[in-house]
């Protein structure tokens, strides 16, 4: 029994996580700034700006080349950030 609701736990956290998280290859400023911590709405439009002049992030780890986006700040929401569509 306690296996079914440890398992059951852990499929409703992974699914909330998907319905929350953000592609910031695709999203505006407001849905970026909404979604992601420690991210607001400068941060968030100056990555829909670099997206728009450098083309889509590759990577997570890419969204540290925008001017004010650190690693502890990407890996802070790495479960949030989506680049493609699921």
């Amino acid at each position: 029994m306690k296996k079914l609701l440890l398992t059951a736990i852990t499929s409703l956290v992974l699914f909330s996580q998907s319905l929350f998280a953000v592609n910031v290859n695709t999203a505006d400023a407001g849905a970026i700034a909404e979604e992601l911590n420690g991210i607001g709405a400068k941060k968030a439009q100056a990555i829909v700006e670099y997206r728009e002049a450098n083309g889509d992030f590759k990577t997570i780890e890419s969204l540290t080349e925008v001017k004010g986006i650190g690693l502890k700040t990407v890996e802070k929401n790495r479960d949030l950030i989506q680049l493609t569509a699921k």
